[in-house]
């Protein structure tokens, strides 16, 4: 494939609560973008997550972010530790970044 570049994906669970230290985290590792998915519904360690439920209190988010594979080490680095209190889950993944062509308007 022509212009892509080689990169870890990474997809991080955790409770809406721990959003804040999260990206926190990211921060410090220099991470330059990230998106975050809001009422992300499933099932783990803490039981049945369902954001269609009116009276669900506890509302998860997932963080979605792409980086080199040395900045993705620093960020398992400083992950790592911290998802026991955080909570949650983190899958690492290879991607590609594509490069598109310039757009002008």
């Amino acid at each position: 494939m022509n212009n892509t570049i080689a990169m870890k994906r990474f997809e991080i669970v955790v409770g809406i609560e721990q959003l804040e230290r999260l990206t926190e985290l990211l921060e410090k590792c220099s991470v330059r973008g990230y998106t975050v998915l809001k009422n992300a519904g499933g099932l783990g360690s803490r039981g049945v997550r369902d954001p269609g439920d009116v009276l669900m209190e506890q509302e998860n988010v997932m963080v979605v972010l792409a980086c080199k594979e040395d900045q993705a080490q620093k960020v398992l680095n400083e992950i790592r530790p911290a998802l026991k209190g955080l909570g949650g889950m983190c899958l690492i993944s290879e991607c590609q970044w594509v490069e598109g062509p310039a757009v002008s308007y």
